[in-house]
């Protein structure tokens, strides 16, 4: 570690705390109805889309019809996604023509950018036509992050709203989400990312002959467009197999810097979004304080387990930190910031191979994902599961002192709780299970690379990532074989991992989902009670440090025997694995 790499955190993130209420309090504006910059040049087309859809905005949804419509709006995104999947060969924009995949990588990626994964089996460059990136996959960038932000602000006005039946408008939600949020942020990150070098073309790839006589091939696309979302929308698939490693990816420090930034940007302003939308801005900062801890000491735990080194470093006797599997362009310091944000989002893009983190190191990013992704996490997602848990520790707050548990002076009681546990409690349970039969059973083997210690931890990070919907992974799992790449001739896909990794996100997105629904559903109709003595302050220190608290004994604790022999045991020794 070096002072210079800290300095380097430090300054990224006071970039973000400052920009965090502006964009927060511009979100707000927006989903309130009001008068933004971009209304005069986008509200005639906002007009002709609730004209088009037949809704009114004012017509407000209860929680039921609300979720009614997230899931019917969801399963026809993923029945028009998977037919772009399965009808590739007959599509334009198919320089290189590939024919399409196997049903069940179609069924798994589907579903992956669907619910927002945006886990991949395949390598894009080497599978996908340009048509299936830019119409499939990059549309479902948008629109699975609009949803997501969408329910975030039901969730919100089911909080702040008193004695009231509605929680708004899906369609009025999900249409100014896109209009005003995520596609002018796209476009100008797109612009800067193009100015930095990213690549951005419909041109086939290029053949080129090396230095030393070999003839290959050079895969180039439409990257810039889909790599802003992909960063914005806390999506995480690349247009390479690479990633974000990538030079036409993400070719130096600024566009690094870029693309981090990116990925936070919405989940951090959302919690400033959050304040003013009920009422108190000093919640919103209370819950970014939380956070910003959780990730911070993420942070610092990998920079520190990269900076000192490898077991198989020590054991060559090699000083320095570990550059295994990272781009020298951004050296352990970037390598180690993003694997720790990509991670407490739900972006699931890497710079560098988090397979080959040390044990430690690679710990983090599990534990970052095993808590919910609730520091910061997904846009709206990441906050809605947040805002569970603040129900969760105020109800045990409450049991301890003896009083009716409270939030923003809304009791909490049996049915929300019973929601609560719910919502919270699915995703370790999901995890642990599909993890015991892909490890106990003969379907798992064949997706893994490696044995012993980094062969677990192989199948506890894919699981733990498609059930979190973030879609990094250790490289080497697979569900996905290409005999003949470029191209799907003659490849086949494993069906178990396919299969059962894509109902992991289904349920790891949509039962927290709408259980977060239900319980905002429950509230929206409480009566505020008023401020007294005995009220508990949610909007201090102490109740930062208990909401953290609750977080690691409910959500981590739960995993600490898993990771304990997966990446932790092999942090702790000096055993070759």
């Amino acid at each position: 570690m070096t002072a210079q790499g800290w300095l380097q955190i430090a300054a990224f993130f006071a970039v973000l705390t400052a920009v965090t209420p502006v964009i927060g309090g511009y979100m707000a504006r927006v989903f309130a109805g009001e008068r933004v910059p971009l209304t005069p040049v986008l509200g005639p087309l906002e007009r002709l889309l609730y004209r088009f859809l037949r809704t009114d905005p004012e017509r407000e949804q209860d929680w039921k019809g609300y979720a009614r419509t997230v899931v019917v709006f969801s399963v026809v995104s993923w029945l028009a996604l998977y037919l772009i999947l399965r009808t590739q060969g007959v599509q334009p924009f198919n320089p290189q023509g590939f024919h399409s995949g196997t049903w069940d990588v179609s069924f798994n990626t589907a579903t992956s950018f669907v619910t927002n994964t945006n886990w991949q089996f395949y390598a894009g460059e080497t599978t996908l036509s340009n048509f299936a990136q830019m119409a499939g996959l990059a549309v479902q960038n948008f629109v699975s992050a609009a949803v997501g932000i969408a329910v975030l602000i039901a969730v919100i006005r089911g909080i702040s709203r008193r004695s009231a039946t509605t929680l708004g408008n899906f369609w009025a939600d999900l249409i100014r989400t896109l209009l005003y949020v995520l596609a002018p942020i796209a476009v100008v990150g797109a612009l800067v990312l193009v100015s930095q070098g990213v690549i951005q073309t419909l041109s086939p790839n290029l053949d080129f002959t090396t230095l030393t006589g070999a003839h290959s091939t050079l895969a180039v696309g439409p990257v810039a467009s889909q790599e802003a979302i992909k960063e914005l929308g806390t999506n995480g698939g690349g247009f390479f197999n690479v990633n974000s490693a990538m030079p036409f990816e993400n070719p130096n420090g600024i566009s690094n810097f870029v693309e981090l930034f990116l990925m936070l940007l919405i989940p951090a302003g959302l919690t400033a979004t959050f304040g003013r939308m009920v009422g108190s801005r000093r919640q919103g900062w209370a819950l970014y304080v939380a956070m910003f801890a959780l990730l911070i000491v993420g942070v610092g735990i990998v920079y520190a387990a990269e900076a000192h080194g490898s077991v198989a470093q020590h054991a060559a006797g090699i000083a320095g930190g570990n550059l295994e599997g990272k781009e020298t362009r951004f050296g352990v310091t970037d390598s180690a910031l993003w694997s720790a944000i990509t991670t407490v989002t739900s972006c699931g893009a890497v710079n560098a191979s988090l397979d080959s983190l040390t044990g430690i190191g690679g710990a983090i990013p599990m534990a970052n994902m095993m808590i919910g992704e609730v520091a910061f996490g997904g846009v709206g997602s990441g906050l809605y599961g947040m805002l569970l848990f603040v129900l969760l520790a105020v109800f045990i707050a409450g049991l301890m002192v003896g009083r009716t548990p409270e939030y923003l002076g809304k009791k909490i009681e049996a049915r929300e709780i019973k929601l609560v546990m719910i919502g919270t409690l699915a995703m370790p349970l999901l995890v642990l299970l599909t993890v015991a039969l892909a490890t106990a059973t003969k379907y798992g083997a064949p997706s893994l690379f490696n044995a012993g210690p980094q062969g677990f931890s192989e199948h506890l990070y894919a699981y733990t990532s498609q059930a979190n919907n973030n879609g990094s992974a250790f490289a080497g799992y697979t569900g996905y074989v290409q005999p003949n790449a470029p191209g799907n001739a003659g490849a086949f896909g494993i069906t178990y991992a396919d299969v059962i990794g894509g109902l992991a996100m289904l349920v790891g997105r949509f039962l927290p989902m709408l259980a977060a629904l239900a319980v905002a559903g429950a509230l929206v109709r409480k009566r505020v009670a008023p401020v007294g003595p005995g009220t508990m302050r949610t909007d201090t220190p102490i109740f930062g440090v208990l909401l953290v608290g609750v977080i690691l004994l409910v959500a981590l604790l739960t995993f600490v025997p898993a990771l304990l022999v997966g990446p932790v045991v092999q942090g702790l020794t000096s055993q070759l694995f």
